[in-house]
């Protein structure tokens, strides 16, 4: 009988027998048994339906649409974040099961003699098979999760420099938490984009939200007061709190004719936006901030 019509019967044995296939998986995989309806709910994946297309992948020696499968897979749970560790289990259990109902196949068509040589080919192909899935898994699930941990971080950035128009001539950049070497640098970068993109004529910086800034951020956010002013913008500075203005003159940090400096950003908008204006607004900016 040839290794093809074997793989026949193989597949048409799991089809037949599929409920007893995973009745007895869900016994081995006794930690993902409980979270079945809860994986599907996340991301609507169905692991015995899984399960048994995989088993049938690789009886048929289907290795590309192995590969496939398992790069879906390991996007998937990476997408929603799901737990690594009930995979494992659920992959081990698939590998047990499958054997199990390979020997029990085999009991029912008289195959128990099998001769070494072909039972080792067979155990050879079936794990290459179940291993190229586990590893497809594996690497596309990292990839996945890097590309989403990068594309978080570039929102993370762009959310953490918004620069906002509020006249054809004068924004306002307000900057909150902590500033540190890293962010002072994507904050430098983001705002002389923004300068020159927007023509920024007055450009108001309220660091009232800022907690800390290191002595190395603080060098580079006057660089950063450098750079705006050499590209013929005018610079406010406000909300100035007494912790940071202590480790500005322990460095001997001056503004000189870098920047203006005051108080509130609300006394800045009244300086630099005409007041009847806003005070006509029903939504005006001084009401806002």
């Amino acid at each position: 009988m040839s290794d093809f019509v074997i793989s026949e019967d193989i597949h048409k044995f799991l089809e037949v027998n599929r409920s007893l296939f995973e009745e007895k998986l869900l016994s081995v995989a006794v930690n993902v048994r409980d979270k079945i309806n809860e994986i599907h709910l996340i991301g609507n994946i169905n692991l015995l339906d899984n399960a048994h297309q995989l088993v049938l992948l690789v009886v048929d020696q289907k290795e590309e649409e192995v590969k496939a499968f398992a790069k879906n897979e390991g996007m998937v749970w990476a997408k929603y974040a799901m737990t690594l560790s009930f995979k494992l289990e659920w992959i081990r259990a698939i590998r047990k099961t499958f054997w199990e109902f390979l020997y029990q196949f085999d009991v029912l068509t008289d195959n128990t003699e099998k001769k070494s040589n072909i039972f080792y080919t067979e155990t050879s192909n079936y794990n290459e098979l179940i291993d190229s899935f586990t590893n497809g898994f594996f690497i596309s699930y990292s990839k996945y999760k890097d590309e989403l941990i990068e594309k978080q971080q570039k929102l993370v950035n762009k959310l953490s420099v918004p620069i906002i128009p509020i006249t054809p001539d004068v924004s306002i950049l307000p900057l909150i938490g902590t500033i540190d070497t890293n962010r002072a640098n994507i904050i430098e970068e983001k705002v002389l984009l923004e300068v020159g993109r927007l023509r920024i004529q007055t450009l108001i910086m309220d660091l009232s939200g800022i907690a800390e800034m290191d002595n190395e951020a603080i060098k580079l956010f006057l660089k950063l007061l450098d750079g705006v002013t050499m590209m013929g913008s005018k610079l406010v500075i406000t909300g100035l709190r007494p912790e940071i203005v202590r480790n500005m003159i322990n460095l001997d940090v001056e503004f000189g004719t870098k920047a203006t400096t005051k108080a509130s950003l609300q006394k800045a908008l009244q300086d630099y936006l005409k007041v009847d204006t806003i005070k006509n607004n029903n939504n005006s900016l001084v009401d806002y901030f």
